[in-house]
């Protein structure tokens, strides 16, 4: 495993005002939310200093900086040709999918979303008046796959939406060209928006690569919203900036017909030039941090069926989160608050991803492998004590 510099040690992670590391009381290790226990890029630390040194903290004049930018990296690392005018920059990927999902649909109406799914999406359903209509992934212990076709088999007159979690988190899979024809294909025959989170696309290992759903021809393009960010790849979530990609001119029309562009606010003036710097001129870094996740995946996948026997983990494809099935331990209560209480390690809780995966938890496995063996020491003692 590896062992050199961007990675933090206990005490400097902890002086970091961060939730990650001060959600829970000081004798907890925490592995939840998807935020990585490294120092970030230099040429991010450089944009930054830049701000600072200048003191450019008045009105930003950084009108198609994002886009432009936007366009050199789809291109760049996904072989994907798009428009500066097709893009909208955001604060946040969260509210990019609430504000999708209102404008593209109405009280009442339904949405698809696979599940197990990140929290946030099923809020974005619930919360704003529409009806999540769950269609779970199958796994068939080698990966969760897709399951479209159970949705077929009675659809909902009222469905508009499908949020689509593409490399899917928790579970980790990096779908295949061919799953993706099937997604565009299920989106074209019920006559769905997809909102395509895209947001983890940077971290996916070898063996598989990221597809934008979007690239698959302007059949799809023209119903599929792309929402994707620096945060996960680059590590910048408080820098609070993402974009917002629409596969068609009509397509943004409908949007902003329904919802202003000022309802949405904008990405400060940090968040722009650290995005910039992180997608023209962080790659050594990121190739860096991935061959890191990569030695951290790898050794999870070895040591979990021994040091956490009945414990099923897949292997992820992508993102550097672990999806744990504890579900043949019988733990008698959800897997995440077992692990808190007896093993004083914060997971994600199985349960937050839809509930009926409370035997489930989520592990993120991007921190040192000092701290990693700590987590696993921790939770394989408290499965031999119990």
């Amino acid at each position: 495993m590896h062992t050199a510099a961007p990675e933090l040690g206990i005490d400097a992670l902890r002086a970091r005002r961060t939730n990650k590391w001060h959600k829970f009381p000081s004798d907890v290790l925490p592995a939840w939310v998807a935020d990585m226990d490294f120092t970030v890029a230099p040429a991010i630390v450089a944009a930054i200093e830049r701000l600072i040194r200048d003191q450019e903290f008045g009105y930003a004049a950084r009108a198609g900086v994002l886009e432009a930018a936007f366009v050199r990296r789809m291109e760049s690392r996904f072989g994907w040709h798009t428009r500066a005018e097709d893009i909208h920059p955001v604060g946040d990927l969260v509210q990019a999918s609430f504000a999708s999902v209102t404008a593209f649909s109405d009280p009442g109406d339904a949405v698809v979303l696979q599940l197990p799914s990140y929290p946030p999406f099923q809020e974005a359903i619930r919360s704003t008046g529409r009806r999540l209509l769950a269609n779970p992934m199958r796994n068939d212990n080698t990966r969760w796959r897709l399951d479209l076709a159970a949705y077929d088999a009675a659809p909902d007159p009222r469905a508009r939406v499908m949020i689509f979690c593409h490399p899917q988190n928790p579970t980790g899979r990096a779908f295949s060209r061919a799953e993706l024809e099937e997604v565009a294909a299920f989106a074209i025959r019920h006559d769905l928006i997809v909102v395509s989170d895209e947001i983890h696309a940077d971290i996916v290992y070898p063996g598989r690569v990221h597809i934008p759903l979007a690239s698959l021809g302007p059949d799809i393009a023209a119903r599929t919203v792309t929402i994707t960010s620096a945060t996960k790849g680059f590590n910048i979530p408080a820098l609070r900036c993402a974009a917002l990609h629409f596969g068609a001119p009509a397509l943004r029309e409908r949007f902003f017909a329904r919802l202003p562009a000022r309802l949405l606010g904008s990405p400060c003036v940090a968040g722009v030039d650290a995005t910039v710097a992180a997608w023209d001129l962080g790659q050594a870094w990121f190739d860096d941090i991935l061959g890191r996740l990569q030695a951290n995946r790898d050794w999870l996948a070895r040591t979990v069926p021994q040091a956490l026997p009945g414990v099923a983990m897949g292997l992820p494809e992508a993102t550097y989160l672990a999806w744990l099935d504890c579900t043949a331990l019988d733990l008698g209560m959800p897997a995440g608050q077992f692990f808190l209480d007896h093993a004083r390690v914060g997971l994600n809780a199985g349960e937050t991803f839809g509930e009926k995966y409370g035997a489930f938890t989520r592990l993120n496995f991007a921190t040192s492998p000092a701290i990693l063996e700590q987590i696993l020491g921790r939770m394989s003692d408290a499965l031999r004590r119990r």
